[in-house]
């Protein structure tokens, strides 16, 4: 029997990317239901080979619907994940809305798959920032070796990261400089085309923007809380695919072959690294693809065992929708829930 599978914010770029890697993965659905606002009321989505109309989230009933997969923005999930999980419907959100609960599992199926047991408290289980899960996803095998005592990160982000409107604002700002007409700057605080800008979400007191401040404390909750971790997020005029510099020092000694060795082993990761033009991979190849690249790996030499790697992955796919996916196919391989049987 399948299980009846929501989707919240099914217009929207994840939304979309969830419904096409359900499909593509064969998640067991009976019945996959696409939820929008009102203003979508029954707009078109594709699940497969099928074309899905989109009902309105927010008089939807839940009551027989095994998961909703929310990705509607973290006011959104505030409002209704709750309700949602109260009507006994498994919410796994894609927003920073619930992942520093204490009660809210956050997880990284590769990295802290046994914490999603704890979803039973609220019904809810948290994905992480795009730019924490490919970074987690290349740390997690080298800190079970050499244990990760500092990190400090170099984020090369999309416009995809920013929605729809990130990703329209990069192709008319591009558009503008090549026929000569005026840059129009709307959903990002500096020009995008050809131009790169050191600011993601909103700055703190401490000088640090909310972006890199989620990359540090999410890093702690899904990996180890003893973690010292520094991040400057950098937004590029890139489609789709998130880039990370990484430089990491650990407790114990570890060399670059060695370290090639382990994340050439390790879930989610796939490491293309010759040191040779063109022997690594930049964010356009990773677009459409579910792996966690990872090239460049060297040693270095200012820190005591010390490693540097380039990391690359789909922010669309595991930054966002296909981690989802993953963590809804472990409460399925786990047996943490089953299809509520339907009334007669």
């Amino acid at each position: 029997m399948g299980f009846k599978v929501a989707i919240a914010g099914a217009t929207g770029n994840v939304g979309r990317e969830m419904l096409d890697i359900l499909a593509e993965r064969r998640f067991p659905v009976s019945e996959v239901v696409p939820l929008a606002s009102s203003r979508s009321l029954g707009t078109e989505v594709s699940f497969g080979d099928k074309t899905l109309k989109c009902k309105v989230l927010e008089n939807y009933d839940f009551s027989d619907t095994d998961i909703c997969l929310m990705s509607a923005g973290g006011e959104v999930s505030k409002q209704f994940s709750p309700k949602i999980g109260a009507q006994g419907c498994v919410v796994i959100d894609n927003s920073s809305a619930w992942r520093y609960d204490a009660d809210v599992p956050l997880i990284v199926p590769e990295v802290n798959a046994d914490a999603v047991a704890g979803f039973t408290k609220k019904n809810i289980i948290a994905n992480p920032n795009c730019s924490t899960a490919q970074l987690v996803v290349a740390l997690k095998p080298l800190h079970d070796v050499a244990k990760i005592k500092r990190v400090v990160v170099s984020t090369y982000q999309s416009v995809s990261g920013a929605g729809k409107e990130g990703m329209d604002e990069l192709f008319a700002q591009t558009r503008a400089v090549f026929v000569s007409d005026t840059v129009e700057t709307k959903k990002f605080t500096k020009r995008i085309a050809f131009n790169v800008i050191p600011h993601i979400d909103v700055f703190m007191e401490d000088g640090y923007t909310k972006e890199e401040w989620k990359m540090m404390a999410e890093t702690k909750k899904i990996l180890d809380p003893k973690i010292k971790l520094t991040a400057t997020c950098v937004r590029v005029p890139v489609f789709i695919g998130h880039s990370e510099a990484v430089n990491v020092e650990f407790e114990n000694p570890i060399t670059a072959d060695e370290a090639r060795d382990i994340l050439r082993e390790a879930p989610g990761c796939l490491v293309i690294d010759k040191r040779e033009n063109g022997g690594y991979i930049t964010p356009h190849e990773s677009a459409g693809e579910d792996a966690t690249y990872i090239s460049r790996i060297r040693e270095d030499a200012t820190v005591e065992n010390g490693l540097s790697f380039w990391c690359v992955s789909d922010n669309l796919r595991k930054g966002a929708a296909l981690n989802a996916v993953q963590i809804a196919e472990v409460l399925l391989n786990r047996r943490l829930i089953a299809p509520k049987q339907k009334a007669a």
